[in-house]
C-alpha cells in the first residue's frame, strides 16, 4: 500500500504528486507568460525555469509588476543550520545568486538557529557551529556581498523579535497545529517560531521606511509557513510575499523522495571530495538500467527513475546535449555506468569550484552579517 502524501516543513512522506500538490496548497504553476517576463528581464530563461524543477508561485506577477515599474524588490531566503550542506540546498541558492544577479537587488538571508536549536536534538553550541559552517557554503556560492545581508535569528533578535510579536499576535494556535500537525507535546518555542521566519519578508521595509515586496525561492515543503506569513503581514500593513516554488532534490536511493542530510550516504555534500562524490554515485545511485547488458542494449533504460539522469537536469546546461543523453539511455545506446560517470565529472567540477571558493569565506562573513 502506497504512503499517504504528506508534504510540510518537517515531515514529507509518500510519492510527491506535484499536480495534486499544487492544488492542495493553493499554488499556481509557472506559465509559458511568466517565462517570457523573466527572460525578458533577465534575457534568459534559467535552466530550473525551462525543465520544471521550479514549476510554481505565489503572486509573481506582481513582483514582477513592481520590478518593472521601478520599485524596490529584495530576494528573501535561508537557511536551518543544523548539518552539512547538501546539493538541494545548493541548488535552490545557485538559483537565487541568478536572480540576484539579473535582477542586481538585495538578498536578505535568514539563518534559522533558533529553530533547528528547538527541532534537533543538538546542543546550543552546536547549531553555532553549523551557522558558522552553512556560512561559509552559502558565501561560496557567489552572492554579492554588497548586496546579501545574512540575518541570525539569535543573533538579530534586536531588529527581528519586535516585529515578530506583532506577528505573533496575528496567529492562532489552532492554526499551527492545524499546518504543522503540531500537538501538545510541541515545545512552546517551536509554535512561536513561523513568527520569526515572517519578519525577512518585511523587515527591510521596517528598517528603510519603504514598503517593498519580496520573492522567496523555496522549495515546496515550506510553503505552510508562508501561507501563514501571507495572511499576517498584510494586516500589519506590508505587501505579501511572492513565492517562486521548486521540486525536491530526489535522494541517490530513489527519485520519488525528498534528499536530507542526516544520511550522507544517499545525498552528495558541498563539502564531499572527488573520491567521495565517485564513491557515493556509482554505490547509491539508484539506475534505471536493465538488469543484464545485454537486456538494457536491447529495451533500454528508465530515464524518470534513474536518479543520475535525474539529477542531470541540475548540472547539464545544455539542453541538446541533455535530450541527446537522454534519447542514448532510453534506446539502450548509454550504460549506466556512462550516466554515472557524466554525472560524476559534472559533480566533481561544480563542488571542486565551491570548495575553492568555501576555503577563502571565513574572511568575508563579516561582509555578509547585517550590522544592526
Amino acid at each position: 500500500m502506497a504512503k499517504e502524501m504528506i508534504v510540510n516543513p518537517y515531515d514529507v512522506q509518500g510519492d510527491v504528486d506535484y499536480a495534486r500538490l499544487g492544488k492542495e496548497f493553493g499554488i499556481k504553476p509557472l506559465d509559458e507568460k511568466l517565462l517570457k517576463r523573466i527572460e525578458k528581464i533577465a534575457g534568459e530563461v534559467h535552466p530550473y525555469l525551462r525543465r520544471g524543477i521550479f514549476f510554481a508561485h505565489r503572486d509573481l506577477e506582481k513582483f514582477l509588476d513592481d520590478y518593472e515599474n521601478g520599485k524596490k524588490v529584495f530576494l528573501y531566503t535561508g537557511c536551518g543550520p543544523s548539518g552539512p550542506i547538501h546539493l538541494g540546498h545548493y541548488t535552490i541558492w545557485s538559483f537565487t545568486k541568478w536572480l540576484q544577479d539579473k535582477f542586481g537587488i538585495e538578498l536578505w538571508f535568514q539563518f534559522t538557529d533558533d529553530e533547528k536549536f528547538l527541532y534537533k536534538n543538538k546542543t546550543f553550541e552546536e547549531i553555532q557551529g553549523w551557522t558558522k559552517e552553512n556560512m561559509l557554503d552559502v558565501i561560496a556560492i557567489g552572492f554579492d556581498p554588497k548586496k546579501t545581508h545574512f540575518l541570525v535569528d539569535t543573533q538579530h533578535a534586536g531588529i527581528m523579535y519586535p516585529e515578530a510579536v506583532k506577528v505573533s499576535k496575528k496567529i492562532t494556535f489552532s492554526t499551527i497545529k492545524a499546518s504543522f500537525g503540531f500537538n501538545d507535546s510541541n515545545n512552546i518555542g517551536s509554535i512561536f517560531y513561523t513568527a520569526m521566519q515572517t519578519v525577512p519578508i518585511f523587515l527591510p521595509s521596517v528598517l528603510s521606511g519603504e514598503k517593498q515586496r519580496c520573492l522567496i525561492p523555496l522549495a515546496v515543503d515550506q510553503d505552510p509557513h508562508f501561507r501563514i506569513s501571507r495572511d499576517v503581514v498584510e494586516k500589519l500593513g506590508h505587501y505579501k510575499p511572492s513565492i517562486i516554488h521548486s521540486k525536491f532534490m530526489s535522494p541517490l536511493t530513489g527519485v520519488d523522495s525528498k534528499g536530507s542530510s542526516s544520511n550522507p550516504d544517499k545525498m552528495v555534500l558541498m563539502t564531499d571530495n572527488a573520491k567521495t562524490i565517485k564513491k557515493k554515485i556509482n554505490k547509491h545511485a539508484f539506475s534505471g538500467g536493465k538488469e543484464t547488458v545485454e537486456e538494457h542494449r536491447e529495451k533500454g533504460g528508465d530515464v524518470n527513475s534513474d536518479v543520475s539522469c535525474q539529477w542531470l537536469r541540475y548540472f547539464e546546461e545544455d539542453d541538446e546535449k541533455l535530450a541527446e543523453i537522454y534519447e542514448k539511455y532510453s534506446k539502450g545506446e548509454l550504460l549506466s555506468g556512462e550516466i554515472k560517470a557524466m554525472l560524476i565529472e559534472k559533480l566533481t567540477k561544480a563542488l571542486g569550484d565551491h570548495n575553492k571558493r568555501r576555503a577563502g569565506a571565513e574572511k568575508l562573513i563579516d561582509k555578509f552579517v547585517y550590522k544592526n
